[in-house]
């Protein structure tokens, strides 16, 4: 080995050895990091378990709620938290599929394109409350819905849209381009090679996106309470039209109470939206499991 030689690989050694050890700080750091993260969220599920298990009972589900914290109850908002999640995947599930399907397989490709893709990417990470105020301005006063389940099903269809887009674009660009060709060489249609290929393959991550959209929606608070919902529903709503509440809401008012005992009533709520939370993402993976098991190939 030449001197020249001799002295390259001893450099190299050298930032070998800095490499790695740079490595296990990055790797210690991340870690730390990790459990950090773990023990804080632990210890707020702790917490309210902690408070809200003793308020949890049958009473507690099936009862309207009521300013005797012993006889208050979520009925009212668990029904309102189903119809808010029905309508808003009736709305935007449609409207957001079709669009995606629109411009990743029809929309002719240009500047306009490329525009629209960045519009869709930023009202994706817009605060919440923006549609808020949107929903208001928009279906509450200028069509005249009111605060109504009808206007705030709309107004978290807003929300949730470009998150449908954006994953059902996502899913769709995963599909091989060599299935496209193929249907084509076959002489399929561009309708056909989408609702018999493209959808069926792509259909485990549009789920999964669908999904995770709709528990966002489940869990918003600050769009309904810009569009004025209410927070004391004693009775169920019985058209679009009516009043409503939900969870999220139904908690930040128990919050904002000073007695204690509401405070119990908030965590338990809060322990009843994890888990529809946690049912709502069980049944994405449940779904894209399914699908990918059984989507042609």
């Amino acid at each position: 080995m030449t001197e020249v030689q001799q002295a390259v690989a001893t450099r190299f050694d050298l930032r070998l050895e800095r490499r790695r050890r740079l490595g296990q700080i990055l790797a210690v750091v991340l870690f730390f990091s990790t459990l950090f993260g773990l023990l804080v969220l632990t210890s707020l599920m702790v917490d309210v378990v902690r408070k809200g298990a003793p308020w949890l009972d049958w009473q507690f589900l099936t009862s309207y709620p009521s300013r005797n914290p012993e006889e208050a109850g979520i009925k009212s908002a668990i029904v309102g938290s189903f119809w808010m999640m029905l309508l808003t995947a009736l709305f935007s599930v449609p409207i957001g599929v079709g669009a995606a399907v629109y411009l990743e397989e029809y929309a002719p490709r240009g500047w306009f394109l490329r525009l629209i893709q960045l519009n869709i990417a930023n009202l994706a990470g817009i605060p919440s409350v923006i549609y808020g105020i949107l929903g208001l301005g928009l279906f509450v006063r200028f069509f005249a819905l009111g605060r109504s389940l009808l206007a705030g099903a709309l107004t978290m269809s807003l929300l949730v849209l470009p998150i449908i887009v954006i994953s059902t674009q996502e899913a769709l660009r995963a599909v091989p381009q060599g299935i496209r060709e193929s249907a084509y060489a076959l002489g399929a249609t561009r309708w056909q090679v989408v609702s018999s290929h493209l959808l069926p393959i792509a259909a485990p991550g549009i789920l999964t996106g669908i999904i995770l959209a709709l528990s966002r929606a489940v869990g918003e608070t600050a769009p309904l309470v810009m569009i004025g919902a209410l927070t004391f529903i004693a009775f169920l709503p019985e058209s679009l039209l009516d009043p409503f509440t939900v969870l999220p809401i139904q908690i930040f008012n128990w919050t904002a109470r000073p007695q204690e005992e509401f405070r119990g009533l908030a965590a338990a709520a809060i322990i009843v939206l994890m888990v529809f939370l946690f049912l709502m993402n069980l049944s994405a993976i449940l779904l894209r499991n399914y699908y990918e098991r059984h989507r042609p190939h």
